[in-house]
């Protein structure tokens, strides 16, 4: 029970206690009268000289006499109840108190929690801006960095999606994805390799046959992990691969891709390392996000590129998606380029001249 819920309790025993001691006030007023009348009585039947009237007078206190007592009756029993309804009123004020600072001391959490999220954003924002600015260039990442000239081929886009508890909705972002890109203005310029439950030999599979120019991936992640899924047809606990296996995999082809989109909760801490290493673009969130703010941030996202917009603008398009559809993670994607590469400039999906 909740402490509102408990103060109204509280308000209707405070007011049976109060009524139950009026009533007792009452009926003790009431007997203390009928002993006075019973009294007056006798003392006229002392007086008289008539036995008829001292006889009257004697039956009236009698009858007063029997008036009192059932007053004095009530009262103690309205007494009784007052007592009891004001044990179970400090009872209730006692419960009061203990739900009060529970739900004071959730509320503390509650701010607390949303005060460290605040910061762990700020933060990875701040180490997300200090790393473009302090990061070097080196010959060898400038070679694997440099965008490749355009090809005519369609843009490559592999979407690896795994939720081995069936707690997070892969399979509806990935259907908004094809969806996005298959009205797009470019719509044929786009293929999309879709793998569903998808397993680390996916990743290796889709980065060495497929040759995608864009890797996606949604599901669980953290600031070290990213979890794909095992050969299993049941529920399972998922298949954790390091940030710095995932990478390596990334890596191991001859063609790097372009961009890598990991849209999974904490991401953000790895995206990096990835654009350092091996790849131009990067995109990740910077803390918990739910399902549908990365499924309309995705969606929107390929929409764009597939209308021809540059990196930085379909991330930026993805952001106000959220933002004019009222969710609350527009902050969260946190786009990362290398040093020297502008995303304002980078279209990766344009018809040839």
């Amino acid at each position: 029970m909740g402490a509102q819920q408990y103060r109204s309790e509280l308000q209707r025993k405070r007011k049976q206690r109060v009524d139950a001691e009026k009533k007792a006030g009452e009926y003790r007023s009431k007997e203390s009268k009928k002993r006075a009348e019973a009294d007056k009585a006798r003392q006229e039947a002392g007086k008289t000289g008539s036995a008829v009237t001292r006889k009257s007078k004697l039956n009236r206190a009698s009858q007063r006499d029997k008036e009192a007592a059932t007053a004095g009756s009530e009262a103690n029993k309205w007494q009784t109840k007052a007592a009891v309804y004001a044990k179970q009123e400090a009872d209730i004020e006692a419960k009061l108190s203990k739900a009060e600072r529970t739900e004071a001391d959730a509320a503390e959490r509650k701010r607390k929690k949303e005060h460290t999220a605040a910061e762990r954003r700020a933060s990875a924002e701040r180490v997300a801006a200090n790393s473009r600015l302090s990061r070097t260039e080196h010959t060898v990442g400038e070679v694997l960095r440099e965008l490749r000239a355009p090809k005519p081929e369609k843009l490559r886009v592999l979407l690896l999606g795994a939720s081995s508890e069936g707690d997070l909705r892969v399979g509806r972002e990935q259907k908004r994805i094809r969806s996005a890109v298959e009205s797009a203005l470019h719509r044929d310029l786009i293929e999309l390799d879709v793998r569903p439950a998808a397993t680390a030999a996916d990743l290796l599979d889709g980065i060495t046959k497929f040759r995608p120019h864009v890797v996606h991936f949604s599901g669980h992640s953290n600031e070290d992990l990213i979890v794909f899924e095992y050969e299993n047809d049941d529920p399972h606990q998922g298949h954790p691969v390091t940030a710095r296996a995932f990478l390596r995999a990334i890596a191991a082809t001859d063609e790097p891709p372009l961009l890598v989109l990991l849209n999974a909760c904490k991401s953000a801490a790895q995206i990096d390392q990835l654009v350092e290493d091996v790849v131009p673009f990067a995109i990740g969130m910077a803390d918990s996000i739910a399902d549908g703010d990365a499924i309309n941030y995705a969606a929107q996202f390929y929409a764009s590129i597939a209308n021809g917009q540059s990196v930085r603008s379909a991330h930026l398009a993805g952001q106000v998606a959220l933002e004019m559809a009222g969710l609350d993670g527009a902050e969260l994607p946190t786009l990362v380029s290398a040093a020297h590469i502008d995303p304002g400039a980078a279209i990766l999906v344009k018809p040839a001249e």
